[in-house]
């Protein structure tokens, strides 16, 4: 994983290379993207029903950041959708990846799935990507 810094809507910071031992999954997204905004709730429901299993880490792509973002995600009150910002696109660039993109990585930070583009967070390959990574950290 990534040792880069985050922060959030409040300038809360996180190192995601400080987040291994435990299941991580991140999605990169932009406000502007429409095949993200379409994804979010999918990946609501999919952090919902495996709350405990994986950390649902969503990095908005967006330039004004916290601006945008932050109303963006309340006006659609979300409760699993972190609002994580990556205003100047560095993960994105690290990927190498338009949006949206999700990485799936197991506890020791061993990225073991990766999907560009929307996907349906409730399909057989997404429970068999967390399994699979939920094996790895065991």
């Amino acid at each position: 994983m990534p040792a880069q810094v985050i922060r959030d809507t409040e300038g809360r910071e996180v190192n995601l290379g400080a987040l291994q031992g435990r299941t991580i999954l991140i999605n990169l997204w932009a406000t502007w993207c429409a095949p993200c905004v379409e994804e979010l709730p999918l990946l609501e429901r999919f952090a919902h029903q495996h709350y405990g299993e994986v950390r649902l880490l969503t990095i908005s792509q967006d330039r004004k950041g916290a601006e945008v973002v932050g109303p963006f995600l309340a006006e659609r009150r979300f409760t699993m959708i972190e609002p994580w910002l990556d205003p100047e696109s560095k993960l994105e660039q690290h990927y190498g990846a338009g949006l949206p993109v999700s990485i799936l990585y197991d506890g020791s930070g061993r990225e073991v799935w990766r999907i560009a583009g929307a996907f349906d967070w409730s399909s057989a390959e997404a429970a068999g990507a967390l399994d699979e990574a939920i094996a790895a950290t065991e």
